[in-house]
């Protein structure tokens, strides 16, 4: 992490990018939780900015049904993009809450924007989101947002303030990664990635697998820490759209984020996918934020 003990939570309440409602609600329930008192408690200067303003897919036409809302999705993503420029160019760190995967797209771009030069992303989720418009199954961008920055989803994905593509594929690493479509398992095979697999971690370990994931994100520019809470295991976090069994435990979540504040690298970090609609008593935001206080340096002792 860097030295900064200013926080500045983003809040970005997106739900065009996937098909099930509640995950606008995300940052809301994340607020709920007491992520404000949390990193408050360890030391932390929070400031909230508040929500990034979205639109509602009721009021709004899908579009190329292979990019479902993308033009509304970019123009949310490059204001998002503008908070966490402006947040970094301050020398806070910005903590942004989801809403969809999607919001990525506009974190790493203004990182990138920040910087001035791509950067590195630990990706901890479920699934690859390397699908791109022609290769979704669904439609849905949330599944996109990583072919995105890394600038091979396509030309639809162009904006004029979003500063794409935003990460080198040589320092990304995905993490619990245990759900991919055929597209993206050939996308992962010639971009670069590096994908650290449930079979992986079972055969290394969580510790190995996120130190050299973090050795591998590590470099100049910026290095943001993406937590999709699918990664965890469905019995762990129950509110998020797209669950798959067999994910991480509680406490190799919580690992994998204490060696992310103990690695120092980490310039920004956003929790995704938080449905409260179909959590149980909000259970899987409350987790999200113990994860995230222990990615900024939470301790047991």
């Amino acid at each position: 992490m860097a030295a900064t003990r200013a926080v500045q939570v983003i809040g970005a309440p997106l739900d065009l990018g996937q098909s099930r409602r509640g995950v606008d609600m995300g940052p809301s329930a994340l607020r709920y939780a007491g992520l404000e008192e949390r990193l408050t408690s360890i030391g932390f200067d929070v400031v909230d900015r508040g929500n990034i303003a979205t639109r509602e897919p009721e009021a709004l036409a899908v579009g190329d049904i292979r990019a479902r809302y993308l033009e509304e999705i970019l123009d949310t993503c490059a204001a998002l993009a503008e908070a966490v420029r402006d947040t970094l160019g301050a020398g806070a760190l910005p903590v942004v809450l989801g809403g969809d995967h999607s919001v990525a797209i506009g974190t790493l771009a203004g990182a990138a924007t920040a910087t001035g030069q791509a950067g590195g992303v630990l990706w901890i989720d479920a699934h690859g989101d390397l699908n791109r418009p022609e290769t979704s199954p669904t439609g849905n961008v949330h599944g996109m947002p990583l072919a995105a920055a890394l600038g091979l989803a396509g030309d639809a994905f162009a904006h004029p303030r979003l500063a794409l593509p935003a990460v080198d594929p040589a320092r990304v690493a995905l993490v619990g990664v245990r759900e991919l479509d055929r597209d993206e398992r050939e996308l992962l095979r010639t971009s670069g990635v590096r994908a650290f697999t449930m079979s992986e971690i079972d055969r290394i370990g969580i510790e190995r697998a996120v130190t050299e994931a973090l050795a591998r994100v590590a470099g100049p520019g910026f290095v943001h820490l993406s937590l999709d809470m699918d990664a965890l295991d469905p019995d762990e976090a129950p509110g998020v759209g797209t669950p798959v069994r067999g994910g991480l435990t509680y406490r190799e979540a919580h690992l994998a984020c204490e060696l992310v504040a103990e690695s120092g690298l980490v310039h920004s970090v956003e929790i995704v996918e938080v449905n409260p609609i179909l959590d149980r008593e909000n259970s899987t935001a409350a987790t999200a934020v113990e994860l995230v206080a222990s990615a900024l340096g939470k301790t047991i002792l």
